[in-house]
C-alpha cells in the first residue's frame, strides 16, 4: 500500500503528486493544501488530522457565470446594501470541526470576505462580503477551489428535501417489513417442535428464498448505515454506525455461508428483523425528537414587538401580526423588524447586526431598509414591503459577530465520551465473539452482533441538547428568553453579577416626576415631548408620558449621546435634554434625585426631578444572590440614590456612578482579567459594550419588548422578581444532565452484560437500542417540565 495523501488521507498509489516533500493523491488535493498553507491556515489539519475532502479535478470555467446576473443575485442574496452583501449557501461537504474552522476563516483567504458563520447541523454557511472586492461568483468559485462546493438552487427546496428524506426512509422500512414478514414465514418451521424433520429440499428452498429477500434489505434498506460508517472511517472517526455495519455484514455472511453449504437456514430472519427494527427506531426517534424539538418552540416564544401607526395613533403589536403596507415607527436604537421603505425622517442605519460592520448607512425617503438594521438617529416612519419571519431575527441573534466564540466544555466532554464509547463497544464485541468461539461456537455470532447493536452512545449525545433545550422552552414560558443552550451552561458558571440601574432596577413608568424651574408653556412642552419621543431611554420615556400634549413636531439633526443626553432641532430651535454636565457644562453638586436638564434655543429652563421606583421583588432577588455571587452596580446616573441602593445591596457591594458605556465595558473587562465569570444585566441600549464583554449578558424588557443584539437573553420585566430562580435553576438542569448520563451508562452496562452471554438475539438488541435513546430524551424533558413547575411555582 502506498503513502497516504496529506490532505484527504487516501492512498496515493505508486506515483504520488509531490509538493514540498509531501505526497498527494491528485493535483486537486495539492492545490487546496497549497492555498491553506500560503494563507497560514494549516491549523485546518491540526484540528482533525486527514480532514480534507477528496478533490475531483474539474475546470470550473464559466459554470458559475450566471451568478453575475442581477436577477439571480437578487434571489440568492439575503442582504445587499451599498458595498456589503450577505449570502447563505448549502454545502453538503461540511463534515467535521476542520471544515467549520476553515469556512469561518475565509476572510484570511480573501480579504473581501468580512465574516462567515457555519450552521453545522444544516450544513450551511452564511457569508458577509464586500461586493466591490469580491463578487458572488468569485466567492462561490473560491469555495469550489477549496472543494466546498455549494448546492445552489433558486427555489425553496428545504421542505421538499425533508419530505424526500422521510419518503426514502418510509420506503426502506416498507421493503424491510415485506422481507421480514416473508423470511419469518420461511423460518417458521424452525421455531416449532419437529421443525428439524422438514425435508432437506424444503429447507434449502426456504434458505434460498430468505437469501433473495434479504438482499434488498442489506443493500438498500440499510445502506445509510454503511455510507455513514465509511465516511467516518475515511476521516478517522469511529461513529455508532461502524458497529451496526459490522453486525449486519457478520450476520449476512455467516447466514449466506450456512445456506449455500447446506449447514442450515442461517439467521436471515434475525438479520432482516434487525434492519427493520433499526429503521423503525430511526423513524420513531425522528418523530419523537421533532415532537420534543425546542428550536422551533423557543422561536415561537421569542418576543419581538413593533410599534404600528394606525389612524395617527401608536399601537404595539407582535411581530408575527405585521403585514405588508403597515406603517411602523422606529425610535433611536430600535431594530428594523422587517424589510421596509423609508417614508419619514432621516435614517442612519447601523447594519452591524446583519453584516458585522457598524458604520451607519444613510437613507433617504423612498429607499429600502433591510430587517436587522438599527436606527441610530431620530424616529423614522417606514412602510413594510416584506414581513420577515422572526426566526430570521433569531438567526441573526445567533451570529455572534462581536462576541468571542467558545466551545461548550460540557459538549466537548460528551463528544469525547461518545467517541471512546464506540471504540470500547467494538473491543467488547470482538472479545465476546472470540471468547465464545473457543467455548461455544453457537453463541459466538449472537454475542458479537448483539453487543454491536445494543450499545449506543446516542443517548449520551442527546442528553445535553434535550435537557437544556427543554429548559429554554420552560424559561420562555415564564418570560426568560435566551439565545441558545450554551447560555444555560455559561450562566451556571457565573460567580459575579453586574447590574445597571436605570431601566434595569428601576421601573420606567412609575417614577415620580416634577419640573423644577420656570413654568413651561404649551409650546415648550410640545418641543420637549417632540425630542424625547425619538429616544427609547427609560428617562426619555418617563418624560414623554408625563407631558400630556398630543401632537409633536418633526425633529432634525437628532443625536443621542450615551450617558449624556439627546439633542436636535425642533421647530427651528436647538434643544438639548440630558445631564447637568451635558446641558450646562457643570457637574451636579450633591444631588438628591435624578435630574434631567432642559435647554431650548439659548436658555436653560430648569430640570425634571425624577425619583426612582425600584422593581417589585428587587430586595428578595438581591438577598438570594448576594450570598453566592459577588454583586456590583454600575450606573450612568449620579449618586443621588446611593443610600437607598446601599440599604438594598449592603455595604459589601461595590457601587459605581457616573459611568459611561466605555467605563462599564472596561469594568467588565477588568473583572474577567481577575478570572471572574461575569453576568451583566442591563437595558440593552447604553450597555451594549458591557453586555458583549461579559460571559453572559441579559437585558430587562418592559412593555415593548426590547431586542438588543448584544445580549444573550431577555427577561420580561414582569418576571424580574424571579431572576434569582432563573439563574439558580441552571444547577437543577445540570443535575438532570448528570442523572441522564447515569441512566444511559446503566442501560449500556446492563444491556452489554446480557449481550456478551450470547443469549440475546440481535433482533431484541435492535428493538432496545432506539428505546434507550428515546427513554433518556423523555426522562430529560419530563424531568425539566416537572422540576421547573415546582421551582417556579410563584411565576
Amino acid at each position: 500500500m502506498g503513502r497516504k495523501c496529506v490532505h484527504c488521507g487516501e492512498d496515493c498509489g505508486p506515483n504520488p503528486v509531490m509538493w514540498d516533500g509531501k505526497p498527494f493523491c491528485c493535483h486537486g488535493c495539492k492545490t487546496v493544501y497549497q492555498i491553506l498553507n500560503e494563507k497560514k491556515l494549516d491549523k485546518y489539519y491540526e484540528i482533525q488530522p486527514m480532514s480534507g475532502i477528496k478533490i475531483e479535478k474539474a475546470d470550473v470555467g464559466n459554470k458559475y457565470a450566471y451568478l453575475d446576473l442581477d436577477e439571480i443575485k437578487e434571489k440568492l442574496l439575503d442582504f445587499s446594501d451599498g458595498d456589503i452583501s450577505k449570502v447563505t449557501l448549502f454545502i453538503p461537504a461540511i463534515h467535521c470541526a476542520s471544515c467549520i474552522w476553515l469556512l469561518e476563516n475565509l476572510h484570511t483567504i480573501n480579504p473581501g470576505i468580512i465574516a462567515s458563520n457555519v450552521n453545522f447541523p444544516q450544513k450551511k454557511v452564511s457569508i458577509t462580503f464586500n461586493n466591490k472586492a469580491v463578487s458572488l461568483r468569485q466567492l462561490v468559485e473560491l469555495l469550489v477551489s477549496i472543494h466546498y462546493v455549494p448546492e445552489i438552487t433558486l427555489d425553496q427546496l428545504g421542505n421538499e428535501k425533508k419530505s424526500n428524506s422521510n419518503r426514502d426512509l418510509l420506503l426502506k422500512i416498507g421493503v424491510a417489513a415485506f422481507s421480514f414478514l416473508n423470511v419469518m414465514l420461511y423460518n417458521f418451521p424452525e421455531y416449532l417442535p419437529g421443525g428439524d424433520q422438514l425435508s432437506g429440499l424444503f429447507t434449502k428452498f426456504f434458505g434460498y428464498m430468505s437469501f433473495v429477500l434479504a438482499l434488498p434489505v442489506v443493500f438498500y434498506s440499510a445502506n445509510d448505515y454503511y455510507l455513514s460508517a465509511i465516511k467516518g472511517l475515511k476521516h478517522k472517526i469511529i461513529n455508532i454506525d461502524v458497529p451496526i455495519t459490522l453486525g449486519i455484514f457478520t450476520l449476512f455472511i455467516q447466514s449466506s455461508y450456512d445456506i449455500f453449504t447446506g449447514r442450515g437456514i442461517g439467521y436471515m430472519d434475525s438479520l432482516v428483523g434487525l434492519v427493520f427494527f433499526l429503521l423503525i427506531g430511526k423513524w420513531y426517534q425522528s418523530k419523537t425528537y421533532r415532537a420534543l424539538s425546542f428550536d422551533r418552540d423557543y422561536k415561537s416564544y421569542f418576543p419581538v414587538a413593533v410599534t404600528v401607526i394606525k389612524e395617527g395613533k401608536e399601537e404595539t403589536i407582535p411581530l408575527e401580526k405585521l403585514k405588508e403596507k403597515d406603517r411602523i415607527l422606529i425610535r433611536s436604537s430600535e431594530l428594523i423588524p422587517a424589510d421596509a421603505k423609508l417614508l419619514k425622517g432621516t435614517a442612519e442605519i447601523d447594519y452591524s447586526f446583519v453584516t458585522g460592520e457598524s458604520l451607519p448607512v444613510y437613507k433617504k425617503a423612498g429607499e429600502v431598509i433591510y430587517a436587522g438594521g438599527r436606527q441610530v438617529g431620530g424616529s423614522i416612519e417606514l412602510e413594510v414591503i416584506k414581513p420577515v419571519d422572526q426566526s430570521y431575527l433569531t438567526q441573526l441573534w445567533n451570529q455572534e459577530y462581536n462576541k468571542e466564540k467558545k466551545e461548550s466544555e460540557l459538549n466537548n466532554v460528551i463528544n469525547k465520551i461518545s467517541e471512546y464509547f464506540t471504540i470500547a463497544v467494538l473491543s467488547v464485541a470482538f472479545a465476546a465473539g472470540i471468547y465464545w468461539l473457543f467455548n461455544d461456537k453457537s453463541l459466538a455470532l449472537f454475542a458479537f452482533t448483539s453487543v454491536l447493536i445494543i450499545a449506543c452512545p446516542c443517548a449520551l449525545a442527546l442528553t445535553v441538547p434535550f435537557t437544556f433545550g427543554s429548559t429554554m422552552r420552560e424559561y420562555g414560558k415564564r418570560g426568560f428568553y435566551i439565545k441558545n443552550t450554551d447560555v444555560i451552561d455559561n450562566l451556571r458558571k457565573v460567580d459575579s453579577i453586574v447590574f445597571d440601574k436605570t431601566g434595569t432596577l428601576t421601573v420606567n413608568r412609575s417614577m415620580k416626576i416634577e419640573f423644577v424651574g420656570e413654568k413651561l408653556n404649551d409650546e415648550q412642552l410640545k418641543i420637549i415631548k417632540s425630542l424625547v419621543s425619538n429616544s427609547s431611554h427609560p428617562l426619555s420615556i418617563t418624560i414623554k408620558e408625563y407631558i400630556e400634549t398630543g401632537s409633536v413636531y418633526d425633529v432634525e439633526n437628532y443625536k443621542e449621546l450615551p450617558s449624556l443626553g439627546i439633542t436636535g432641532i425642533v421647530n427651528g430651535k436647538r434643544v438639548n435634554i440630558g445631564s447637568r454636565k451635558f446641558v450646562t457644562g457643570k457637574d451636579d453638586d450633591n444631588p438628591v434625585s435624578t435630574n434631567v436638564y432642559v435647554f431650548i434655543e439659548d436658555k436653560i429652563l430648569g430640570y425634571f426631578k425624577i425619583e426612582n421606583q425600584y422593581r417589585e421583588g428587587l430586595k428578595e432577588v438581591i438577598e438570594n444572590l448576594k450570598n453566592k455571587y459577588d454583586l456590583y452596580l454600575l450606573s450612568g446616573d449620579n449618586d443621588s440614590e446611593k443610600e437607598n441602593l446601599l440599604r438594598l445591596f449592603g455595604s459589601e457591594t461595590k457601587l459605581l456612578f457616573n459611568q459611561s458605556p466605555t467605563d462599564k465595558r472596561d469594568f467588565i473587562r477588568k473583572l474577567k482579567k481577575q478570572g471572574k465569570r461575569v453576568l451583566m444585566i442591563g437595558d440593552g441600549l447604553n450597555d451594549a459594550g458591557a453586555l458583549l464583554e461579559s460571559d453572559v449578558g441579559l437585558t430587562i424588557a418592559d412593555d415593548i419588548y426590547s431586542f438588543s443584539p448584544a445580549c444573550d437573553g431577555i427577561i420580561d420585566s414582569r418576571k424580574f422578581f424571579i431572576l434569582h430562580k432563573f439563574i439558580k435553576y441552571t444547577y437543577v438542569a445540570f443535575r438532570i444532565v448528570i442523572t441522564s448520563f447515569v441512566i444511559s451508562f446503566l442501560y449500556n452496562i446492563v444491556g452489554l452484560s446480557f449481550a456478551v452471554t450470547g443469549t440475546m438475539s440481535p433482533l431484541v438488541a435492535a428493538i432496545l437500542m432506539p428505546i434507550s435513546s428515546v427513554s433518556v430524551v423523555a426522562f430529560a424533558t419530563t424531568s425539566v417540565k416537572i422540576t421547573s413547575k415546582r421551582y417556579f411555582e410563584r411565576a
